[in-house]
């Protein structure tokens, strides 16, 4: 039985807030022998662009404080998102929950399907190497009843004592300096089913995390119970859980918000992961730096430009069009197609967005227009968000706001691609 969003999301969405506190509140030591960071985390690979530069108005940035900004460049602190990356991928078992199986039957529930979904996603820029120094179960020094983690939130003191375990434990026969972010892949039989509450979380960007082999823990993802809703689809989908959690380590904040995915529904893994496959949208994929800048227009000129977009799913040709509204805020438009990663699209078009580097992870930086409102969608795929399913805007439709003097306007289909016209008045 497919369930509700209700039920799932907001628990999601509390669980993983708490991993935003993380990224600057948390001060652990790893109980290892190693108590001062020697070392620093890999800067994130993506944009790197003067403001001067015609990109420059469209790369808005939000205030210091914003927890996982939406803003470009992604600043420093995440793990590199271009070039070969390595994933130390830890399968972490308990007296009282021991490993079910073996723990390399755990690994291949997440790849090569990760590999694979970066590749795709990436167009290729991305080398996700996913290593086991230790192919079987890593046992926890302690229960894991002892350690009272509940609903994944990383500011416990339990939590906290659980990372400085798995440091202690694994440092001796792992050399963290040779990967760039840690996966720790937990027996499922610990702690509660997702389907009541999802604990899985992310440390992203933590200076103060605890130090192995002199480099700070300062990005890793925890998936514990498997993602399976009944639906008989785990066997392709419940993999996607991981990539939803790397892309945290990569510096991208949560997309769905208290109320559930309704902001963004399906159109990016960072709003739902569960479910039929997705893509992320080409703001990331431009803050991740998977676009070259000739794949991207900044339409600040006043009066009507058209530019044309070719499917998101496909390599190569222009893919965003940004229009500023201030330095922090701008209306996202992009081609979406079944294709690629986006397996449930079904009603391709311009998808049109607006992004705020202004507004923290999991509050609504990022909200897609519905061109056809309160319509009850156009997919009946298992935990897909109907709603905005049918979101795109199609040639004829146009989206106008009338505050700011903009209309952008689907004016063309051509051979698969798309022209767009954004009037500044």
């Amino acid at each position: 039985m497919q369930p509700s969003n209700r039920r799932i999301r907001p628990r999601r969405a509390a669980a993983l807030a708490s991993v935003t506190a993380l990224t600057f509140a948390i001060s652990t030591s790893a109980g290892s022998g190693h108590l001062s960071a020697g070392g620093t985390t890999a800067k994130a690979g993506p944009v790197s662009l003067s403001r001067a530069s015609a990109l420059g108005p469209c790369m808005i940035s939000g205030s210091p404080s914003v927890q996982m900004s939406e803003g470009v460049p992604t600043p420093g602190g995440y793990s590199r998102s271009t070039g070969t990356v390595r994933a130390l991928t830890l399968m972490v078992d308990f007296s009282d929950a021991r490993g079910q199986g073996r723990a390399q039957d755990r690994f291949r529930e997440f790849f090569p399907q990760t590999r694979d979904w970066f590749r795709t996603s990436s167009y290729g820029r991305l080398d996700y190497r996913a290593e086991t120094p230790i192919p079987g179960w890593l046992r926890m020094p302690k229960p894991f009843a002892e350690y009272g983690i509940e609903r994944g939130a990383p500011f416990d003191p339990g939590y906290r004592e659980l990372v400085q375990d798995i440091v202690a434990v694994a440092d001796p026969k792992v050399d963290f300096r040779r990967y760039d972010f840690v996966n720790v892949l937990v027996t499922p039989n610990a702690g509660p089913s997702a389907l009541d509450t999802v604990l899985s979380v992310t440390f992203a960007g933590n200076t103060e995390a605890p130090v192995a082999d002199g480099v700070p823990v300062a990005n890793a993802s925890f998936v514990y119970s498997r993602q399976d809703d009944g639906s008989g689809t785990y066997h392709r989908t419940g993999y996607r859980v991981l990539p939803h959690e790397n892309g945290h380590v990569f510096g991208l904040p949560d997309l769905y918000t208290q109320e559930g995915g309704g902001a963004v529904g399906h159109w990016d893994i960072m709003s739902e992961d569960w479910g039929a496959n997705n893509d992320l949208l080409g703001w990331h994929k431009w803050k991740l730096g998977w676009l070259d800048t000739d794949q991207i227009s900044c339409a600040t000129a006043p009066g009507t430009t058209e530019y044309r977009l070719t499917p998101l799913a496909r390599t190569g040709g222009p893919k965003l069009v940004f229009v500023p509204l201030d330095g922090r805020t701008g209306y996202a438009v992009e081609l979406r197609t079944r294709g690629g990663n986006d397996e449930a699209v079904c009603r391709p078009g311009v998808l049109i967005y607006k992004v705020d580097a202004d507004v923290d992870t999991g509050q609504g930086p990022v909200r897609v227009f519905d061109s056809a409102r309160d319509s009850g969608g156009c997919t009946r795929s298992p935990n897909v968000h109907a709603e905005l399913s049918d979101a795109p805007f199609r040639p004829g439709e146009d989206f106008r706001d009338a505050q700011h003097g903009i209309r952008i306007t689907v004016a063309a289909k051509l051979s698969g691609d798309h022209v767009v016209r954004v009037t500044r008045g």
